[in-house]
This record gives C-alpha cells, structure tokens and sequence, in this order.
C-alpha cells in the first residue's frame, strides 16, 4: 500500500510541484489549500490529485482536516509544511493583525499539522516531516520582520521535534529555498528583482522543481539517516 503524504499550500508554485513529485515517487499525495477554490479544482482536474480546503493557522481545522484524510484516504506518512503567506512592510509600517497573520500560518501551521500528524507516525514507527523555511529566516530581509522570524522559528522548531521523532523513525528536515521563479517572486518589481537575481552567483531564479527534488529524497526511505537538517535551495545566494 502507497503511504500517504499531504502537502500544505499544495496547489501552486513549489507546493504544486512538490506534490507532483511525491507522487512520481509512488505516494498517495492529498494537497492542502485555504483560499481559492476555483485554482483548487483546476489543480485536482489537472493532476488527479485530491485537494482539501482548511486553513492550516486553525488547529482545530488542521486535526479535524487530517482526521478527514486519514478515513478517507490513509493515515498520514509524510507531512509537508509548505503553506505560507507574506504581508510585508517595515515595523513602523506593519499592523499587529500583518504580523499575527504571518506568525499564525507561517509558523502555527507547522505547529498544527505537526501535532495533528505525529502521534499517527510514532506509532507506526515512521514519518516524514518536511517544513519549508526560507533563506530570509536564515538571512533575514528588510521589510519582513514578520515572515523572517515565523521562517526562522520554522528552522527552530525542526531542530527541536527532529530530536523528539528520532527514536520514533520520524525524520524530521526543513529546505530553504531562496528565490524561486513562483507568482510570489513574479510579483516583485521587476527593477527589484533585477537586484535580487545579480546577488545570486549561478545567475538566476530557482525552479519549483528544484525545491520538490529535495523534499522528494527527505520525504524517502532513502533519507533516514538525515533529520534536523535545513537543506539550503538558493544558489549559493547564502551560505552557512
């Protein structure tokens, strides 16, 4: 029997192209989305890839989403925290409700899936936990004090459960991507980006494929012997 992974944020850019890959691999894969129904239908009608809709900052959705998948799909083997969101600006600038925001999905959601997932993976003796960070949590970025710290946390809180799934096999890994070619990146100003893309040394944008390739060998037999790592995907744009 195929294990079962979900992917948060599932439904586009490099969640979308995680769940492909999982799937190549031979999993049963379920994306997760909050917000756009009509981009999540055209994602399941295109890949015949189940999505389900719960906002992953909610933990009583998150155990009650997981729950939902685990009886209608399988119990949850591999658990990818992809699903984030940006509201940038400068802390003079920035509201509460834009750093809550970013903290509660960024970071809670880790937390969430996390707590809905592992109990599950401990006690069948495996699981794969892949949390997507950034290279701004590592390096931080000005005008994001809010997504720097909840992707930083993210880096953390891998570290700290990695310790705690071992002796369960669970792994437990994080990947860093740095500028991926994603709507996200597409919405910077292309003088920005012109900036952004001179500081990276190979000379251009990532690929989202590039970053499901690393979650491909986390999420694998393969990757057993790798937890509380941060896999840095950037272009040798941050090194450390």
């Amino acid at each position: 029997m195929a294990r079962v992974a979900i992917v948060t944020g599932g439904t586009r850019g490099i969640g979308r192209a995680i769940c492909e890959a999982l799937r190549s691999d031979g999993l049963t894969v379920v994306a997760n989305y909050a917000g756009n129904d009509d981009k999540a239908r055209a994602f399941t009608e295109e890949t015949g890839i189940a999505a389900y809709k719960w906002d992953v900052g909610d933990h009583a959705a998150s155990l009650a989403g997981c729950e939902q998948v685990t009886a209608e799909v399988g119990p949850v083997d591999v658990l990818v925290n992809n699903a984030g969101i940006t509201r940038d600006g400068t802390l003079l600038k920035m509201s509460f409700e834009d750093w809550y925001d970013v903290m509660r999905i960024n970071l809670g959601g880790c937390f969430n899936m996390a707590k809905a997932c592992f109990p599950g993976m401990k006690e069948r003796g495996w699981g794969r936990i892949v949390n997507i960070g950034s290279i701004n949590g590592q390096a931080g970025q000005y005008g994001q004090v809010n997504y720097a710290a909840a992707k930083s946390g993210i880096h953390g809180f891998t570290k700290a459960l990695a310790q705690e799934g071992a002796r369960f096999g669970i792994t437990v890994n994080a990947i860093a991507p740095g500028y991926i070619d994603t709507d996200m990146v597409a919405a910077v100003p292309a003088n920005v980006l012109e900036k952004i893309v001179a500081r990276i040394p190979v000379g251009r944008l990532g690929h989202a494929e590039e970053i499901a390739r690393g979650v491909s060998f986390l999420a694998s037999e393969d990757g057993g012997f790798v937890t509380g790592s941060t896999l840095s995907i950037n272009g040798g744009q941050h090194m450390y």
